[in-house]
């Protein structure tokens, strides 16, 4: 299934300070939702720390940042606050928007097949249209692969 030139698919999820966001507050402005897997791991944390010291870059370019994992408020805050991150992060713990945007599923890890998610970068722009999607990041590099698609889709 191509989520390419469809909606942000409808969700209600709760941030680390508890507030409730849905795909309607993402609206008007560029959005970048990066899922990743579990807060303070080693590439959660090279992937959090490359998006924040991209965050005057990705203001300039309009855009908006959200992490994105199954880590609830208390996990996301000690991130937060740990790596001075300037975004928020949204609990999705019932995998409400990670499954229908392809982030949860089979995935080898340690050369065993384990579910869970799949470290994904989804570009939405302020209509809310997913006009760029990543499926299986690699950290090294992504966020300048993702400013430069950002540059690329606003002309």
């Amino acid at each position: 299934m191509t989520l390419l030139g469809k909606p942000l698919p409808k969700f209600q999820l709760t941030d680390e300070q508890g507030r409730t966001m849905t795909a309607k507050d993402l609206a008007g402005s560029w959005v970048v939702i990066y899922a990743y897997p579990k807060d303070l791991t080693p590439g959660c944390t090279t992937e959090a720390c490359d998006f924040r010291d991209a965050w005057p870059r990705l203001q300039a370019a309009g855009a908006k940042v959200y992490g994105l994992s199954r880590d609830g408020a208390a996990s996301h805050q000690k991130f937060i606050v740990k790596h001075e991150l300037p975004f928020a992060l949204l609990s999705d713990p019932e995998k409400q928007l990670l499954t229908p945007l392809g982030a949860w599923g089979k995935k080898l890890m340690y050369g065993r097949e384990v579910e869970g998610i799949i470290r994904s970068t989804f570009l939405v722009d302020p209509k809310g249209i997913i006009r760029h999607v990543w499926p299986k990041v690699s950290v090294k590099g992504h966020v300048q692969a993702v400013l430069e698609q950002l540059a690329a889709l606003k002309g």
